[in-house]
């Protein structure tokens, strides 16, 4: 089994699982979606030398709901693991290698939100891993979140905290890592999709397959309208009609908010802003209401951010990861918080 894992993130509606679709697709790659192994577990239980922090670490990732599509078996993880180095990074490892091992494949990957803020654990891990975060224009992202949680639930500044902290991770993960790094456009791969995944392919030193293009590595996905939150798409079919959908989806307002906390970083990564057209009272609104209380929203996002990287850091306890029910609550409260 190669020892050179692929790894997709970037925040939700940004092109996460289309990436995941596609790179299943592959003859050579198995993936898996949304394991959370790097949030939930990582650094959790301490030295996993010892046999009692393993079994606590094995136990709860057995038990946890995401971890059943990796049809885990308990008694031979126990064997394997201990012939080699024990670390979180063989457990994991071994998951996935015996997932990509039932699907005849030499490789394994994992699509999960929020990798770009585990890159050097990651990497620590697996010196030979590749990375991919999937960017999208914030203010489309935004569109679709709304989509997807309703509008009646928006917290556009917390949104636009998310996508701001995404990015300021990437360029400083590919600062640091260039030969293992890479950020894609969302857009270029709606656009252009074969070109995008050949180069990509070079990226991962993988052949191109045209088996890629056809996402029936992924049929969940496949099958269930694709790359788009407003239409049906056809199985197999990468829409492009999302691309802009912001100029009527989203109020002047939510376009002004947008630009003025992202903008730098949206024209570096190729964003054009436009002139929000705001309604006759609009914009003072804007300014007096809109604007201050989405910026306080866009700091409490961040600093409680900031502050969970702190208290993983210093060995805080988990979340109950393994509670299938409560994990569940969790997980999606946690989305429409954080991107609703």
């Amino acid at each position: 089994m190669k020892q050179n894992p692929i790894f997709i993130g970037g925040p939700d509606r940004s092109g996460t699982t289309l990436m995941y679709a596609l790179l299943a697709s592959h003859p050579n790659i198995a993936m898996m979606r949304r394991s959370n192994m790097w949030r939930y577990f990582y650094g959790y239980y301490g030295d996993m030398r010892q046999l009692e922090n393993f079994e606590r670490c094995l136990h709860d990732m057995t038990h946890y709901h995401k971890m059943r599509h990796l049809q885990p078996d308990p008694d031979r993880l126990r064997r394997e693991y201990w012939q080699g180095e024990p670390s979180y990074g063989r457990l994991f490892a071994l998951l996935h290698e015996h997932h990509a091992e039932r699907l005849g494949k030499p490789r394994w990957g994992d699509k999960s939100l929020h990798i770009e803020r585990y890159a050097d654990d990651i990497l620590h891990e697996f010196p030979d891993a590749k990375v991919i975060q999937m960017v999208r224009d914030p203010r489309d992202r935004y569109a679709s979140v709304r989509k997807r949680f309703g509008k009646d639930n928006p917290r556009l500044g917390a949104s636009a905290a998310r996508w701001l902290m995404a990015m300021r991770n990437g360029r400083r993960n590919v600062r640091r890592y260039p030969r293992n790094y890479r950020i894609v456009r969302y857009e270029s791969l709606a656009q252009n999709p074969e070109a995008s995944l050949r180069e990509l392919c070079d990226f991962l030193d993988e052949p191109y397959s045209p088996a890629m293009l056809t996402m029936q590595g992924a049929n969940e996905y496949r099958e269930s309208g694709g790359n788009s939150s407003f239409d049906k798409i056809e199985p197999g079919v990468i829409s492009t009609r999302s691309i802009g959908r912001f100029r009527t989806v989203l109020s002047a307002s939510e376009i002004a908010f947008l630009q003025r906390i992202c903008g730098r970083e949206m024209v570096t990564n190729g964003y054009e802003l436009v002139e929000p057209a705001f309604e006759p009272g609009e914009r003072a609104r804007y300014l007096t209401r809109r604007m201050p209380m989405q910026f306080a929203r866009f700091a409490g996002w961040w600093m409680s951010t900031e502050l969970a990287e702190v208290r993983k850091r210093t060995g805080a306890p988990p979340k109950q990861a393994g509670n299938d029910a409560q994990s569940a609550r969790e997980e999606d409260h946690e989305l429409i918080h954080e991107t609703a």
